[in-house]
């Protein structure tokens, strides 16, 4: 079994290490950015300080802890599957694995290749006895459950595939937003890391908003202006461009604000530079369309409490805590029950 008091007194020096602006971190985060040109090396820190921030801090994590019942000393091997849409979108599936006393089989995503193994490696060094306990593979063998995380159409392969394993199994989502139309220009350029950081590739970013019937979009150009630096990127260019000719050739109503698309869709997901919108006339009817579409939702951002859904404030999107797991499944009591 992983020794827990070590894992968790490991947690401080990990937190130090990664958020230490070392020729150690720049290179990988360089690398990271040469393997896929997504993880432009800002976005790739914001990543990092953000697990470190949310995720390291010791007493945290022992209160986290303490919170489930780990007294089963059964320690099982979980493959991990990690999903490449993000930089080290994974780690909170290990962190929790490795909390919970088992091992963690890893298989990287082409997409993420190095940040993961860079920051295990370190860790290790602080804790050793975390070295049985991480290992990197391309064929699972051996292993007792899974958790593993990708598209609708994976997904669908993930179930048949580990039907005779305890799984925990994730596809894709969408972060949304709820509107009053009395938003600040400060809410709104927090709304715009919601939905531009990672160039909106996370299932925790707002791919869609609500907003009252008659809303004026005119604020907006201003509110993302701290965003248009996004329409240099090549990959990100290239896919607002294709998007802003079928919208004109298909003479689909829309507004282009430079770096990002509005569209009047009823559809959650949206193409990427782009951004669905559908007016509301009663907030009671979005509470009832969030409730019958909660299989495409991640998170819901909003001024107050919108329904039944945790509250999540303009701009901390992309900063879950320890206790918000991904598609609101409790990874921790999953793992307890092995």
């Amino acid at each position: 079994m992983t020794d827990r008091r070590a894992f968790l007194e490991s947690l401080p020096a990990l937190k130090e290490f990664i958020l230490s602006d070392t020729p150690d971190r720049e290179e990988i985060t360089q690398r990271a950015y040469g393997a896929n040109q997504w993880f432009v090396p800002s976005f790739t820190i914001q990543a990092i300080e953000a697990i470190a921030n949310e995720f390291l801090d010791e007493e945290k994590c022992r209160k986290w802890i303490e919170s489930y019942d780990l007294s089963n000393p059964k320690q099982k091997t979980v493959a991990l599957i990690m999903a490449g849409n993000l930089p080290l979108v994974g780690f909170h599936d290990l962190l929790c694995v490795l909390a919970a006393g088992h091992k963690a089989m890893i298989k990287l995503s082409d997409k993420d290749p190095c940040l993961l193994p860079w920051l295990t490696q370190h860790w290790i060094s602080i804790c050793p006895s975390l070295s049985s306990a991480i290992t990197f593979t391309n064929k699972f063998e051996g292993f007792d459950a899974v958790i593993a995380t990708g598209s609708n159409n994976s997904a669908r392969y993930f179930d048949y595939y580990f039907r005779s394993y305890p799984h925990l199994l994730r596809q894709n989502r969408n972060g949304v937003a709820v509107l009053n139309g009395k938003e600040s220009m400060d809410d709104l350029k927090k709304l715009a890391k919601d939905i531009f950081l990672f160039f909106g590739l996370g299932c925790r970013n707002v791919s869609k908003i609500y907003v009252p019937r008659g809303y004026d979009f005119s604020a907006w150009d201003e509110g993302m202006s701290e965003w248009k630096f996004m329409e240099d990127h090549n990959k990100y260019k290239n896919n607002l461009e294709y998007n802003y000719a079928i919208f004109l050739i298909n003479s689909i109503p829309h507004l282009n604000i430079g770096q990002l698309i509005l569209k009047e869709d009823e559809a959650i997901a949206s193409r990427i530079g782009c951004l669905h919108y559908s007016y509301y006339d009663d907030l009671t009817d979005v509470v009832a369309t969030l409730e019958e579409r909660k299989e495409e939702i991640q998170c819901v951002i909003s001024t107050s409490s919108i329904g039944g859904w945790e509250h999540i404030g303009f701009g901390e999107s992309q900063h879950p805590r320890l206790e918000q797991y991904a598609d609101g499944v409790d990874t921790m009591q999953f793992l307890a029950t092995l």
